[in-house]
């Protein structure tokens, strides 16, 4: 995962953000806007293209519904985080 730096080039500060903080964004976003539940139930991979800092296994975590490894990356989840996972899991889409 890549931890959180700031970035300085000429003057200018950009924020990186960790793996933890995006892979959160995501699961936040699942709970909170049903269009983009949907879209993580269709094409997963295709819905998350705009989080460009997730590294390729933390999106396959994403996309298969891997509880044990997110929460291994950013702790326990509570069930409003844990929507999309049980969501995922529940569809047996693999």
């Amino acid at each position: 995962m890549i931890e959180h730096t700031e970035v300085t080039t000429e003057g200018l500060t950009a924020h990186v953000v960790s793996g933890r903080e995006e892979l959160l964004a995501v699961l936040k976003r699942a709970a909170a806007e049903p269009d983009f539940l949907a879209r993580l139930s269709q094409d997963p991979h295709q819905a998350l293209k705009e989080y460009y800092s997730l590294t390729p296994a933390e999106k396959a975590a994403l996309a298969s519904g891997d509880i044990r490894r997110i929460e291994a990356w950013v702790g326990k989840l509570d069930r409003e985080l844990a929507t999309w996972l049980w969501s995922r899991l529940s569809q047996e889409k693999w």
